[in-house]
């Protein structure tokens, strides 16, 4: 199935994640903060669910970070909007400014894998 580093920890495998939609995950052991991430085919990208504006959570509910179309992250608290692929606020109260991205990759077998730390 291959090695995960000691610095790193499995998210959840690609296929959880439908194509074209997004699933938070919760918050690593220590951490207050969790991550979500965001599937397109056979990338996924993966951010601190914390809005820049105050860092709220973005979902308002489990799982729902994008808009009805599908092609913006939206923070449900004051309707900022990020794009999908930079995490860069394009409309609202934080413009300019961006989510916390965080490295992810997928191995061999399907696993999303970030940093053992991300969130902290």
């Amino acid at each position: 199935m291959g090695e995960v580093a000691s610095d790193e920890r499995v998210l959840c495998l690609l296929e959880e994640i439908p194509d074209g939609e997004s699933r938070g995950f919760s918050p690593a052991a220590g951490a207050f903060t969790g991550l979500f991430a965001i599937r397109r085919g056979a990338q996924v990208f993966v951010y601190v669910n914390s809005c820049p504006h105050v860092g709220l959570p973005l979902d308002p509910a489990p799982h729902r970070f994008l808009d009805a179309k599908r092609t913006a992250i939206i923070c449900s608290a004051h309707g900022a909007r990020f794009g999908i692929e930079d995490g860069l606020c394009t409309s609202g109260p934080c413009y300019g400014e961006s989510l916390e991205s965080v490295p992810a990759r997928v191995d061999a077998a399907g696993r999303v894998i970030v940093p053992a730390e991300a969130g902290l």
